[in-house]
Parts: structure tokens; sequence; C-alpha cells
């Protein structure tokens, strides 16, 4: 397998694993990973999903180039649909997804990172869509979420130069939330996974899925939908424990129903 998984008590940690290679994202490696997702989310004791890089070089520093050689536009078009679905299906997980970037995370590898729910940066990592310079554009997302998170200013002049950007920048622009020590990183991501699997599971899903909602449709559409949600659960066990345990000044025992 070329992603490997471990738990960590309520948390998977997948790793993409092909260090010689930086991580480099080949159709195999979506395949795994799409996998490593799907069995984890079939786990209801599983509450987050921590995504890295095996090694200490890269997350992933970009689609394999060696499946663009010589590809048709048609068999191009079948590489970012694959990507997209893989993006797609990080996006929409009922688990949270937390990704841990331990270095490079550029092309392919950062349209991942930005289909995660959280991204945690070690401070080596390097960020970017450096496609313009073979000639191409974001297939996986890119285009699409990088002015969705950092503006659409900062977004243009990053994809449209190709240029990267360390830790500290990518913290600076909201690129990711936090930045730790290389040594430290995947313990926090770990942690933070663990935190969140603590809550509500039903909550922490329908809340996900309404911050995503906020990237699309009106303003009018989403707070409609948000008002569903929320009414949605007050109908759920979960809630009626959270109110009870935090009135009663105990820690919560959330059932996912």
């Amino acid at each position: 397998m070329l992603v490997e998984t471990a738990r960590h008590d309520r948390v998977v940690v997948a790793s993409l694993n092909r260090p010689d290679a930086m991580n480099a994202i080949s159709a195999q490696v979506l395949a795994d990973l799409g996998a490593a997702l799907t069995e984890a989310e079939s786990d209801e004791g599983v509450g987050a999903f921590v995504l890295t890089g095996s090694g200490e070089r890269a997350f992933a520093a970009g689609a394999d180039i060696s499946e663009f050689r010589g590809a048709s536009a048609v068999e191009a078009r079948g590489i970012a649909e694959r990507g997209q679905t893989l993006t797609r299906r990080l996006e929409r997980s009922r688990l949270p997804v937390i990704a841990a970037i331990n270095g490079y995370a550029l092309g392919g590898g950062c349209e991942i990172a930005l289909a995660c729910d959280i991204r945690l940066a070690a401070e080596t990592a390097r960020l970017g869509q450096p496609e313009v310079t073979l000639g191409v554009v974001p297939g996986w997302g890119g285009s699409q979420r990088l002015p969705a998170i950092v503006g659409a200013g900062i977004a243009r002049e990053m994809i449209l130069t190709g240029r990267h950007v360390g830790a500290e920048e990518a913290h600076r622009v909201g690129l990711v939330t936090a930045v730790f020590p290389n040594k430290q990183l995947l313990q926090e991501a770990i942690d933070l996974g663990n935190r969140i699997a603590a809550l509500p599971p039903l909550a922490v899903a329908w809340a996900k899925d309404l911050t995503l909602g906020a990237m699309s449709a009106d303003l009018d559409t989403r707070l409609e939908r948000e008002r569903e949600v929320f009414a949605l659960t007050f109908a759920t066990e979960d809630h009626a424990e959270g109110v009870s345990a935090f009135l009663e000044k105990r820690q919560g025992e959330f059932r996912g129903r």
C-alpha cells in the first residue's frame, strides 16, 4: 500500500508512503488514500482523520508528473477527475480531516491539503501551486479553494507565478492555522483530532457541512440551511447530553445519536 494507516485512540493517521519520490501522488496513491478514508469512515469509533507524508521532506511534492508525460487532453481530463473526486471526498467526509504538512505541499499535494478541514504545518513546510511552470493549471480544485481560503489577490499571485510560500507566510495569510516544530507536528495533529472526536459527532459533522456550504450559494440560502441544521441538532440525544453536562459541570458522554 502506498498509504499507511495507524490508529491513535479515536484518530486515524494516513501517511502517504512514497518518501523516495517526495510522496508524489500517483493514481494508485489516490486510490489507496480513498480506501483508507472509506475504512476510517466505516468505523463509528473513529472521530477524525489526519493526513500526512512519510519522511521529513514532503507532505506531497505534487502529482506524479511521470503520469503526465504524453497524456492526451482526454487522458488529462481523467487525471483531473480522479484528483477532484478524492479532494471532494475529503471535503465531504463525515470525519474532520486534518492535514499535518511536514514539508513540501506543492501542486496536487497543496490541493489535497486545501481540501482538508484544518491545516497544520511544520516549520519547514512549503506550499504552492506551481502548475504554470509546467504549462498547466491547477486541476484538483486549487484554483477554487485557494482563493476561498486566502483571498483572490494572494491566490492569483501564487497561482500565476507558481511561487511557494513558507510556513510562517502561510500562517500569516490563513493558509495554515498553526506552525509547529517538525518533531511536534504529528502529535499536535493527533491531539487536535482527539479533541474534536470527543465532541458530539453529529454536531461536528453538521458543522463541517455548514462551513463547506459557506463557500457556495447565496447568503440567504446558506442561512436557511444553517437554521435547518441548528434546529435538527436539538432533536439529538447528544444535544440533550451536552446541555446537561454543561449545566452539571461534568464531561459529556456522546454517542452519535
